[in-house]
């Protein structure tokens, strides 16, 4: 049986490099490939595949959204996150997101085709001490308006900005701030967000 295989990241020369890679397997054949986030449910609609690899963090809609959605509309593709960053909080939300597989870019080869033929065969692939480290981490503090107002304010954006930018009053921004905060041990809100984004909960 060949497998069919769609690639989202943004790197074209990964995506590339890893096309041509999976190519060389008798069993794989990459039917899309996609740069966008976006993009990924209509080039699996229309190929169909068997296996989508996602990049976590890509424009348009990061790959953990497009596995959920993708999930949903395309149920007979199976989704593994290729990601460069294991982190415990991502693993948490890519199954959440429906995903059956988490594998980490500096894998071998080797285990990437393994884990790729592991799901088609309905199997969950992940990647043990990652899961172990899921585990130990927990589920995320931050409720979804948390994680929006922290990620507003990633570009040093003022509580006024962030306010405008989510359709949100000022008091409301700071007592989100201050939750997000509290909850992650941090000082300000520029170390929230650098927990929260080393634990893989944004």
């Amino acid at each position: 049986m060949t497998i069919r295989l769609l690639l989202a990241d943004d790197q074209e020369l990964i995506r590339t490099a890893l096309a041509a890679l999976l190519d060389l397997e008798d069993d794989f054949t990459v039917v899309a490939q996609v740069g966008r986030g976006d993009q990924v449910v209509a080039a699996a609609e229309r190929e169909r595949p068997d296996v989508a690899l996602l990049d976590v963090e890509m424009p348009g809609l990061d790959g953990l959204a497009a596995a959920a959605v993708l999930t949903q509309r395309v149920p007979g593709c199976r989704v593994v996150i290729l990601t460069t960053f294991g982190r415990a909080g991502y693993l948490r939300r890519a199954m959440e997101a429906g995903a059956v597989g988490f594998v980490v870019k500096d894998a071998p080869a080797e285990a990437l085709a393994d884990a790729i033929r592991r799901v088609a065969r309905g199997e969950r692939v992940v990647d043990p001490a990652l899961a172990a480290a899921t585990l130990a981490a927990g589920a995320s503090p931050l409720t979804a308006r948390e994680r929006d107002v922290l990620n507003a304010s990633r570009s040093g954006a003022s509580v006024a900005e962030v306010a405008r930018r989510l359709f949100l009053s000022e008091g409301t921004v700071r007592n989100y701030l201050s939750a997000a905060i509290a909850k992650t041990g941090a000082r300000n809100r520029m170390e929230a967000l650098r927990i929260a984004d080393d634990r893989g909960w944004l």
